[in-house]
């Protein structure tokens, strides 16, 4: 039995885990459990294919990750997994200008082409916008695309955990280190402790350089930090199969079940190391942009602001694959705000790889040396 070690449990290395596990590995997670990590901050909108990013690498990996979430749940479904955080309610791209509405229209059924995961795409004056979401500002309308949906991060990373772990997987909380001879990858320590692997693998997101660096790796990650604010409604609505609405910016709304709405996010470049505390800046950005989109939201309640750090790797194009110049490492980071898109298809892939089998991508547009410098 193969034996992998995977450092990191967000939803990258849950994934990885549970699809390791999956295939007969004999898998360890280990995780610091860093306040932070972007799993626990992220928006969880599985709609990717509206964006107007240009870069067609990041766009094919978006793509297989959307197309691959309806596999994952019914897998998770049968290892009966009900509490996923997952629904597909569909997506709101609201605009108050008729001209850039109609471009949505079209580059959605131009991408359907390829793509008929997106479903089904209307366009919804502002009437129909605003019965979709009874929140919202008059005067906005939308192109609707049934097949988007939402997730709750926390909630799919614990059930792809505790699936892992129902498979032999075995997780463990502490701080690792490579352990390594010569150039190959050898397992992993915590603490006093050390346990050997064939593989390991490093889903540390942002704080990946400081696995690597002993191994004279200068791995370029960077991060931005997000606050991203929970409130919840009267009672009264049922906002559970409310879509995700994506205004033009770089805001969003998401509903979840029992009144629950997520406002998000600030984007904070320039931070001091990983500083984790909520501000009120973020709290002002976040409320100032929530209630222009949504002047319905006023009379909820705040519940609290989570904080994460999300990863960029250069060209903020993720990287995954087998480290070059180390036998026994693999390692995937960069998915920036598009880690619960993208997370579980690069989990399954990790796995395959760690396995000997062929992914179900070409690798070439995301080869690790691409973030890899010299210590």
């Amino acid at each position: 039995m193969k034996k992998v070690i995977v450092i990191g449990s967000g939803i990258l290395g849950a994934s990885t885990a549970y699809q390791l596990a999956k295939l007969g590995a004999e898998v360890l997670i280990l995780d610091r459990q860093d306040p932070g990590q972007a799993t626990d901050a992220a928006a969880g909108i599985i709609c990717p294919w509206l964006s107007q990013r240009r870069n067609q690498a990041w766009y094919r990996l978006a793509k297989a990750g959307a197309r691959f979430y309806p596999e994952l749940m019914e897998e998770l479904r049968g290892e009966g997994e009900t509490e996923t955080g997952y629904a597909q309610v569909g997506s709101l791209s609201i605009h108050d200008d008729e001209g850039k509405i109609a471009k949505m229209e079209e580059r959605a059924h131009l991408r359907k082409a390829d793509a008929p995961e997106i479903g089904n795409i209307v366009r919804l004056d502002d009437r129909e916008t605003h019965e979709r979401f009874p929140l919202l500002a008059e005067g906005y309308q939308a192109v609707h695309i049934s097949g988007a949906a939402r997730v709750d991060g926390r909630a799919l990373r614990d059930a792809l955990l505790r699936s892992a772990q129902r498979n032999g997987a075995v997780l463990m909380h502490g701080d690792a280190s490579l352990l390594y001879q010569s150039n190959r990858v050898t397992g992993a320590a915590v603490g006093e402790r050390s346990f050997l692997a064939d593989e390991v693998i490093v889903c540390a997101g942002a704080w990946a350089n400081q696995l690597l660096l002993p191994l004279g790796i200068l791995f370029r990650v960077s991060y931005q930090k997000a606050q991203i604010m929970h409130v919840q409604l009267p009672d009264g609505q049922d906002t559970g199969i409310w879509p995700v609405v994506m205004p033009p910016s770089d805001q969003y709304l998401l509903a979840f079940d029992r009144q629950k709405i997520v406002i998000g996010a600030t984007h904070e470049n320039d931070i001091d190391g990983y500083d984790t505390r909520v501000t009120a800046g973020g709290m002002q950005e976040i409320l100032n942009k929530g209630l222009e989109w949504a002047p319905g939201l006023a009379n909820s309640t705040f519940q609290e602001i989570r904080v994460g750090f999300r990863p960029f790797t250069p060209g903020f194009l993720p990287v995954l694959g087998t480290v070059p110049g180390w036998d026994g490492l693999l390692v995937a980071n960069g998915l920036g705000a598009s880690g619960l898109t993208m997370g579980p298809f690069i989990g399954k892939q990790l796995a395959k790889l760690a396995m000997g089998l062929e992914p179900d991508i070409d690798l070439l547009d995301y080869e690790v040396r691409k973030a890899m410098g010299e210590s």
